[in-house]
C-alpha cells in the first residue's frame, strides 16, 4: 500500500466513525495529501472503496501524479449525477434518506459550497475539515524526513545570517541572506498557512521595537514589515547594537515546513531581556519533560503559563496585552498551522507521529521580543527533536 493510499484509509475510518458516506475534497493541500497531486478539481472519497478526482485542469497533470480514477469535471451541474451512477449505494438508498455528505468548511469557500449544494440536490451536508485535519496530524517516516531535511537546509540558512549580521544592516537585508540560502537548498519559495487571511513568506526577522509591533498574524511576534500591504516580518529599520534580534524563520522543502526561532544580539542584551531569554529555554525544557504520548496538550500550555506566572513575566508572555496570544506552540506538517494546537481547550494526547512547533517567547514594547522555538517529532518513548539550530542568544 502506497503513501495516499494509507492515508485515505485513515480518512475513511474516521467518516465511517462519524457517520459520513461521502467525502469531497477541493483545497489543493488536501488533495495533495491524499492523492499526490495538487490540480485543480473535486475529490470523492466514499466511506467504503476507491474515489475519483475529477479535474477542471491539469487534467493531463493530474493523470500522471493521482494514484486514484481521474476523469474530466466538466460541467459542474452533472456532477451529482455522474457520482450517483458510480456509486449508486451512497445516493441511492434502499430506505430513501440522503446522502451525508463531508466537505472542508475551515477553507471551503461559500461560493464553491453553494455549487456543491447545487450538484447535489437532497444531500445533507456537514463539516469535514476536522477529520481530514486530524488525519493529517499523524505523519509518516517519510513525512518526518522531509521536515528533518528542512530542519537541515534552515541552520545552514541561520549560520549565513548570524555570519553576515552587522550594525547598520536593515531586516530585510538580513532576511534576503537566509531566502537565498533556503531557496539555493530546495526551498519551495512559500510556506503554507490554512488559516483564513494569513500568510507567510520565510518567517519574521525584527530587531528592537519594530519585533515588538504587533501585527494581524497569529502569532506571538508581528513585526513591522514593508508597509500597510504587508504589515508583518522584516522591514526597513536598521539592527542596532545591544538589543534583541528576533530570528523566526522556516523552510519548506517538498511541501513540507520547519518553523524555528532564534534570539541574536550585536553586543549584549539588557539583563531584564536576557533574564526573559532564559526563561524561554527554561519553559522549554520543562515542556520538553512533558513530550511523550499520553500527555494531554493542553496541559503543555497551562504548564508554562504556571512557569512564567512564578517568574513575573506573564504580562509578557507570547506577546503583550490584548496581543497576546493563547497558544504555546503548534502542529506544522504541509502548513504551519496544523493540529495539535498547545493550548485550552485542546484535549488531544500526544501520539507517536505528531510534529509540533514549541515557541515560548517574551514581548517587550518598544524594546524587542526574545525567546526560542523548536520542532519536534513524538516518538513512542518521548520525542526527537527535529531542530538541529545552536541554541542561545547568538552574539556578534
Amino acid at each position: 500500500m502506497n503513501e495516499c493510499s494509507s492515508r485515505r484509509q485513515r480518512l475513511q475510518h474516521k467518516m465511517k466513525q462519524s457517520g459520513i458516506d461521502g467525502c469531497i475534497v477541493t483545497q489543493n493541500v488536501d488533495l495533495y495529501y491524499l492523492l499526490g497531486s495538487m490540480q485543480t478539481g473535486y475529490f470523492f472519497l466514499p466511506t467504503e472503496g476507491e474515489g475519483i478526482f475529477f479535474v477542471r485542469r491539469s487534467f493531463v497533470r493530474a493523470g500522471e501524479e493521482a494514484d486514484v480514477a481521474v476523469q474530466e469535471l466538466g460541467s459542474m451541474r452533472n456532477l451529482g449525477s455522474r457520482l450517483a451512477e458510480n456509486y449508486p449505494q451512497l445516493f441511492r438508498k434502499p430506505d430513501g434518506q440522503p446522502p451525508i455528505l463531508a466537505a472542508e468548511y475551515d477553507v471551503l469557500p461559500v461560493q464553491q459550497f453553494q455549487r456543491l449544494e447545487g450538484a447535489f440536490p437532497g444531500a445533507r451536508w456537514v463539516d469535514g475539515s476536522m477529520l481530514i485535519r486530524e488525519t493529517r496530524m499523524i505523519k509518516s517516516a517519510a513525512e518526518v524526513a522531509l521536515i528533518r531535511e528542512s530542519a537541515r537546509v534552515i541552520d545552514t540558512a541561520y549560520e549565513a545570517a548570524i555570519a553576515a549580521l552587522k550594525p547598520g544592516m536593515r531586516e530585510f537585508e538580513l532576511m534576503a541572506v537566509v531566502e537565498s540560502v533556503i531557496r539555493n537548498n530546495g526551498h519551495m519559495g512559500l510556506m503554507r498557512v490554512r488559516g483564513y487571511n494569513q500568510e507567510i513568506i520565510t518567517g519574521m526577522i525584527g530587531a528592537g521595537d519594530a519585533a515588538a509591533m504587533p501585527s494581524y498574524f497569529d502569532g506571538p511576534a508581528g513585526g513591522q514589515g514593508l508597509g500597510p500591504a504587508s504589515p508583518q516580518s522584516a522591514g526597513r529599520r536598521p539592527i542596532g547594537t545591544d538589543e534583541p534580534v528576533l530570528i523566526d524563520i522556516g523552510c519548506c522543502i517538498d511541501g513540507y515546513v520547519i518553523d524555528q526561532t532564534r534570539t541574536a544580539v550585536i553586543g549584549r542584551l539588557p539583563d531584564d531581556l536576557m533574564h526573559a531569554y532564559k526563561l524561554s529555554e527554561a519553559v522549554l525544557r520543562r515542556t520538553e519533560a512533558m513530550l511523550k504520548p499520553g500527555t494531554v496538550c493542553e496541559e503543555l500550555y497551562t504548564s508554562a503559563l504556571e512557569q512564567v506566572r512564578e517568574a513575573g513575566l506573564s504580562e509578557h508572555f507570547m506577546g503583550f496585552g490584548s496581543d497576546q496570544v493563547k497558544f504555546l506552540g503548534h502542529g506544522i506538517g504541509l502548513e504551519i498551522d496544523e493540529l495539535p494546537v498547545l493550548a485550552r481547550g485542546f484535549r488531544y494526547e500526544l501520539e507517536p507521529g505528531m510534529v509540533i512547533a514549541i515557541e515560548p517567547k517574551f514581548t517587550f514594547p518598544g524594546r524587542g521580543v526574545v525567546g526560542i522555538e523548536n520542532s519536534y517529532v513524538i516518538s513512542e518513548n518521548g520525542f526527537e527533536k527535529l531542530t538541529v539550530s545552536r541554541e542561545g542568544v547568538a552574539s556578534v
